[in-house]
């Protein structure tokens, strides 16, 4: 038994059935035994691979949609260029690579990584020397000023609450002990009144998942671009509506079960697009639609720099990985339609490109 699974175990017997989001809080989270913690996540030796790191091209356009919102904007000379679950540090180098040659960038920008993980900050630290980085804990504690944001697979392993539609209310899905194991069940109906606007849409037996920490987190961001001006892109899996059980853990590029060996693999839920949308209306900020990933990156104009780049490919086999790339980034069949995209910016500005409607 892990370090973790006694804490746990411990933790259900004084105070009972954990939530399925205090139990991915402590795998992903835990100071010590947390899957963030200790384990090398990113690339090859990790459990999965992110965008950034199957192409430059990922960051480099997504950098300069930011740069052209930054231009949009009147070019605002104290902005703060910021991403959340900035992972190694690859997407936001691709990003600040990508701006270097446009006039005044990327000095107007003041660089700041949500990241709570020592060690993360360190493979970042690494990755984005000698750019002036400052890190932060909280996405609360970024400046006042104007903000362009970006958050790549970062939504995804927020925790989540999940409830089964009952005739009666909602089940919630909680983590009990069973000797050294850990089983998952469905608790007494009760109504959840933050699903009273699901019921219309949802049968008895259907599966709901709801992320406590979303809205605020989107919130505090629609409610600063208001009102200093800037925008945010989040890209992740999901869909416009939660539906159906999505919980999912990865080691080793392969899934498991998520109640074995908790803080050994990466636990995530796909992403609710329409509560990103809803929550940033409800801070007055305007919300693009929803774009899939692959619609997005052609927008951006990915073949047009894919053929820039393969021009200078030194060998087949490097030309054969970089179609490849190509392809998983933007293929429907790949992360092309499993990945989406939203962006929000202030009333009377313009989205940022590839957002338009």
């Amino acid at each position: 038994m892990t370090p973790l699974a006694e804490i746990l175990h411990k933790r259900i017997a004084l105070t009972g059935p954990l939530t399925l989001a205090d139990y991915m809080a402590e795998c992903l989270l835990h100071p010590d035994h947390g899957y963030y913690t200790t384990a090398p996540v990113f690339g090859a030796a990790g459990d999965f691979i992110t965008a950034p790191e199957i192409s430059q091209m990922f960051g480099e356009l997504l950098g300069l949609a930011l740069a052209q919102g930054w231009l949009d904007q009147g070019a605002p000379r104290d902005a703060v260029l910021a991403e959340a679950g900035p992972g190694c540090g690859t997407l936001m180098a691709d990003m600040l690579r990508a701006m270097r040659p446009i006039p005044g960038l990327p000095d107007a920008f003041d660089i700041r990584l949500v990241e709570a993980s020592p060690r993360l900050r360190d493979l970042q630290r690494e990755a984005l020397a000698p750019h002036p980085v400052q890190w932060l804990d909280r996405i609360g504690d970024l400046p006042q000023a104007p903000l362009f944001f970006i958050a790549n697979e970062f939504l995804d392993a927020l925790p989540i609450r999940q409830f089964q539609r009952a005739a009666d209310g909602w089940c919630e899905h909680v983590v009990c002990s069973e000797g050294d194991a850990f089983q998952s069940r469905f608790a007494a109906p009760l109504p959840v009144p933050e699903l009273a606007h699901r019921l219309a849409d949802t049968l008895p037996g259907d599966i709901v998942e709801l992320c406590p920490a979303l809205p605020a987190i989107v919130a505090e961001l629609g409610d600063r671009i208001v009102t200093q001006g800037g925008m945010a892109i989040f890209i992740d899996y999901g869909d416009w509506q939660s539906r159906g059980d999505t919980l999912q853990a990865l080691r080793d590029h392969k899934p498991v079960d998520p109640f074995d060996g908790p803080g050994k693999a990466d636990l995530t839920a796909h992403v609710d697009f329409e509560a990103i949308d809803r929550a940033a209306r409800d801070a007055g900020a305007i919300a693009s639609n929803m774009v899939p990933q692959g619609v997005l990156l052609e927008r951006l104009g990915i073949t047009q720099r894919a053929q820039s780049l393969a021009r200078a490919m030194p060998d087949s086999a490097a030309l054969e990985n970089h179609i490849a790339a190509h392809r998983r980034l933007t293929h429907p069949q790949e992360m092309g339609s499993l990945f989406k995209a939203i962006a929000i910016h202030p009333d009377g500005s313009p989205p940022p490109p590839g957002f338009e409607t």
